[in-house]
């Protein structure tokens, strides 16, 4: 995995991507989905999807692949490394979702709450893949929502795949669990690499970045500016973070220029109205059926 193109700052969205299993392009290939850093305040949110040919998944399972939430980072960054190592059946792409990504989407003049992004960001590394030429048959993904919703969603674009959406699908399946693997480690990559565009800012001691965690309370509360908020490593849309940006930060008020300036005439109030006598007759057509002029131009 090319951790160099990883980004340093809050404001991109990056794809990383393995090179393509020539086999991948004629054997039928089963695909996993998954996310990591969905719940988290801080930092990006990490989508990761793998793929291999169906006859090959008993292989990936040796690798000891599982849901990465349950394995500890040493086993995580080796079996990404057996992963790669096996580049000749395995393939995956993970796309990075900075945090001001994430904040200005679900801010946006239209609703575009996190299930839509995630959903979305998933349905373009499975079109990413189909683009490719990749004999895609069986997609697993990890829920986001209601399961049967969103397979439904999912078969609904891609009809000619079988797809199954499960809860916990990167414990059950272990091409999902490939998924989760990729995209966790590098989560946390981008975490350990992350520059951050504010002077004197240390984020090794921003705890789990979940918003129940005392930790990252802590240091949000430390990290706040009164007038411009948080810092570009924080998700400023959650919650979390606006209900402490109300407590902590100044108030801004948006003054009303037409209640300030209540004594001012208003533009159309300098165009007198004449009222014309028009002298063009007016066609029989229009007495006939009973329109009347509003007014005179």
């Amino acid at each position: 995995m090319d951790l160099d193109s990883l980004p340093e700052t809050a404001h991109s969205t990056t794809v990383i991507e393995s090179e393509i299993p020539s086999r991948t392009l004629t054997e039928p290939c089963c695909v996993g989905i998954d996310e990591a850093g969905r719940g988290p305040v801080l930092g990006p949110m990490v989508y990761g999807i793998a793929y291999c040919p169906v006859s090959k998944e008993g292989d990936l399972k040796d690798l000891g692949v599982d849901d990465s939430k349950q394995l500890k980072e040493a086993d995580r960054e080796n079996i990404l490394e057996q992963i790669d190592a096996n580049n000749d059946y395995v393939g995956y792409c993970v796309k990075v979702l900075s945090p001001n990504y994430l904040s200005n989407s679900m801010l946006g003049r239209e609703n575009y709450n996190l299930n839509s992004v995630s959903h979305d960001t998933a349905i373009s590394l499975l079109q990413g893949l189909l683009d490719k030429g990749i004999n895609v048959q069986y997609v697993f993904v990890d829920t986001v929502g209601p399961a049967d919703k969103y397979q439904a969603k999912l078969s609904g674009i891609f009809p000619s795949l079988t797809i199954t959406v499960a809860s916990k699908a990167d414990a059950k399946y272990p091409i999902c669990g490939a998924s989760s693997i990729c995209a966790k480690v590098v989560r946390d990559r981008c975490i350990e690499r992350w520059a951050n565009p504010e002077t004197g800012l240390d984020i090794t001691e921003c705890g789990s970045g979940y918003p129940g965690d005392p930790k990252t309370k802590d240091w949000l509360r430390r990290n706040i500016d009164p007038v411009f908020g948080f810092p570009q490593f924080v998700r400023f849309s959650w919650s979390t973070a606006d209900n402490l940006m109300v407590k902590e930060c100044v108030g801004v008020r948006w003054d009303d220029e037409e209640e300030e300036e209540e004594n001012v005439p208003k533009i159309n109030s300098f165009f007198k109205s004449i009222q014309k006598e028009s002298n063009i007759s007016r066609h029989r057509f229009y007495n006939e059926i009973g329109v009347k002029s509003r007014s005179v131009l």
